[in-house]
């Protein structure tokens, strides 16, 4: 009995001193404690000499503490039951990998910190939404080597680029909720602010190309405004007024001492370690189980369009997929060219410019409707060729009323249902 006592006294105070050194900072050391779980006495030969007159040195740093435990003094793992193995690994009391803050990879360019978000972060991106993000990872493969040349001439860090990740996975046609446009998610006043041209025949937030020397600018502007790169990120998702203002407030002088406070939302926290989980794996996607597939490069050519002229005329005179001329240029809203735009630079296929521009002399140009009969009121019956959009309207409700389909009623009439409003005038037969 007496034995179990001293045994157990022994454990309880093995873990009382590693909660006092843990959580108070008291200075016992990880070998004191391992000794008290070993049932050796806590005074050393050492302090014996020195309790008897002779001179005794400071106490010892953390860092002499850790050498000398990992050197002699660690007890085997395997002798430790498990409760007390866990315990002191999550000290780091015993010899176990332990993570810097500070990622010490020299590839990064901006600054990478590894903590709890920024873990839980990678394990979304690898776990939760795996197929997504391989996905984003080999969409933006196509056009890094161009986005990462336009960061480079506004001597902005190259690991940038994976901020697109985060804004939109680099869709050219992705659409926030807030409606913000493109891989890099402008605002329409911020796109026009930084010179892209967003009107009802083109917008160039989803050029990937413009868009990026537009997103290259506010970046540098919004880097020499706070001076680190978490807080220019921060600014670039919640407006830089956001984050200014919440600066002023807290008398912060770090995003992650922003962070920790209510005047950021949610989304701008998780912003920032989301941008760091996504370079971290964009940066070693073997590692983290991804496959980049080599891409083909984004290359086209340029041809001079003189006069409105729809896509799909101008594939079905070339041959060039349609599709692949709606990806070349994924400005154009309405699969036109713009018809007050006396020369429109056009992309095509690399090699197809000389057929495209022998096909531009034969084509006639487009012109835009011109409305005639209105719907009347009375039967849902089309007085003439053309209706006229009504709030609730939908392209599936109009097709329907007028026996089309979906598909035919967008041939005869450049629109998607984003561009569709009350007033549009539809084409909807002869």
């Amino acid at each position: 009995m007496g034995m179990l006592s001293r045994v157990g006294f022994r454990w309880a105070l093995l873990v009382g001193l590693l909660l006092a050194w843990t959580v108070f900072g008291s200075p016992i050391s990880p070998v004191h404690a391992q000794r008290l779980y070993l049932g050796q006495p806590l005074l050393s030969i050492e302090t014996l000499e020195a309790s008897r007159g002779e001179e005794v040195e400071g106490p010892p740093s953390t860092q002499e503490l850790r050498r000398d435990w990992t050197a002699s003094d660690q007890p085997a793992t395997e002798e430790l039951p498990w409760r007390y193995r866990e315990f002191l690994a999550r000290h780091s009391l015993l010899e176990a990998p332990v993570d810097a803050s500070l990622d010490e990879d020299p590839t990064y360019n901006v600054p990478i910190v590894r903590n709890d978000s920024v873990e839980d972060h990678i394990r979304f991106f690898q776990i939760a939404i795996r197929d997504k993000f391989d996905q984003w990872l080999n969409r933006l493969s196509k056009y890094k080597p161009i986005v990462e040349n336009i960061f480079s001439e506004f001597d902005l860090p190259s690991d940038l680029v994976f901020l697109s990740l985060v804004e939109s996975g680099f869709n050219p046609h992705a659409y926030s909720r807030a409606r913000a446009t493109g891989p890099w998610q402008f605002m329409k006043s911020t796109a026009k602010l930084y010179g892209l041209r967003v009107d009802e025949y083109v917008d160039e937030r989803r050029d990937p190309i413009k868009s990026s020397v537009a997103a290259a600018r506010y970046l540098r502007d919004l880097y020499d405004l706070f001076g680190t790169w978490p807080l220019a990120m921060a600014a670039y998702n919640a407006g830089e007024g956001k984050v200014l203002r919440a600066l002023q407030k807290t008398q912060s002088d770090s995003f992650w001492e922003l962070a920790r406070t209510r005047h950021l939302r949610k989304e701008t926290k998780d912003y920032v370690p989301r941008f760091m989980a996504a370079t971290i794996i964009a940066r070693s996607p073997d590692r983290y189980g991804f496959t980049i597939e080599d891409p083909d490069p984004h290359q086209f050519e340029e041809v001079i369009v003189r006069r409105p002229v729809l896509l799909r005329a101008l594939a079905a005179a070339t041959g060039i997929s349609f599709h692949e001329l709606k990806r070349l240029n994924p400005e154009l809203r309405r699969d036109v060219t713009p018809p007050h735009d006396f020369e429109y630079l056009l992309k095509v296929p690399v090699g197809t410019a000389p057929a495209v521009e022998r096909a531009l002399e034969r084509l006639p140009a487009w012109k835009q409707p011109v409305p005639g009969h209105v719907k009347a009121k009375g039967p849902e019956k089309s007085q003439g060729r053309w209706y006229e959009v009504r709030t609730g309207d939908s392209l599936w409700l109009i097709a329907k009323r007028f026996k089309l389909s979906v598909r035919e009623l967008k041939a005869r009439n450049p629109l998607t249902a984003r561009t569709l409003k009350p007033g549009d005038r539809l084409l909807i037969g002869p």
